[in-house]
């Protein structure tokens, strides 16, 4: 579904992502892990056409999309829900929802704004509260939910769980499992690396700015490497 070849993308003078290559099979869940810095929220912002590459390829099922505009990636089928959640704190829940569809002219929308309420009912009961009310948690359930509301083939999601209580990141990973068993396709990023990997197919692991290690998502589970650091054993 997604190809990405030899990716180069700066900041200035400054080369964040080095000439990664990676891929993702439809129906997976795919997570690139690394510390802060390693270039994995560059790589995704690349991808949604938020930042330009300065070299190599990225395809979406077989059409190189590096020079499509943002608007238009989402169009072909590829969501972003970004690090921060970044929604919209004035507008109301089911506002900042139905924005996800903004580009969709399919009379499906209500159809699956009740499916965004199914798969997340705190976000039913309070539609009309003002969305910069809500707790980091339920912010990250609607900042999920709006990315859902654009049908997305292939769902990025970058931090889900950054700042919230176990309890909720347990919760949001068991999302994303039953949005995989839903038929979509996710890449993520993700600071906890033990999480993030026990749901992953597949994942590669980013250090300044180059892949350094691939496989399954067990495999690098069973990495002394990575266990040594990114999940805090010896």
């Amino acid at each position: 579904m997604l190809e990405v070849n030899d990716l180069r993308v700066s900041y200035g003078k400054i080369e964040a992502v080095k000439g990664i290559t990676f891929s993702v099979e439809e129906g997976q869940v795919v997570t690139l892990i690394g510390t802060n810095g390693a270039g994995k929220t560059t790589t995704l912002r690349t991808i949604s056409g938020l930042l330009r590459s300065t070299h190599g390829s990225i395809r979406f099922q077989g059409n190189q999309i590096n020079d499509t505009a943002a608007h238009e990636i989402v169009s072909l089928g590829v969501a972003h829900s970004p690090e921060g959640r970044r929604i919209f704190p004035r507008l109301s829940v089911e506002e900042n929802l139905l924005l996800g569809a903004f580009s969709r002219k399919d009379g499906a929308i209500r159809e699956d704004l009740h499916a965004a309420y199914e798969l997340f009912p705190i976000l039913r009961e309070r539609s009309k509260q003002a969305a910069g009310t809500f707790s980091g948690g339920e912010q990250q359930m609607l900042a999920m939910g709006r990315a859902m509301m654009s049908r997305p083939k292939l769902l990025m999601l970058d931090e889900p769980s950054m700042g919230l209580s176990p309890l909720m990141m347990k919760r949001i990973m068991s999302t994303v499992r039953t949005l995989q068993a839903q038929g979509t396709t996710i890449l993520l990023v993700e600071q906890n690396a033990q999480a993030a990997l026990k749901l992953a197919d597949k994942g590669y692991v980013l250090e300044v700015g180059s892949i350094v290690l691939h496989g399954t998502g067990k495999e690098l589970l069973a990495s002394d490497d990575v266990r040594k650091a990114y999940l805090g054993e010896d």
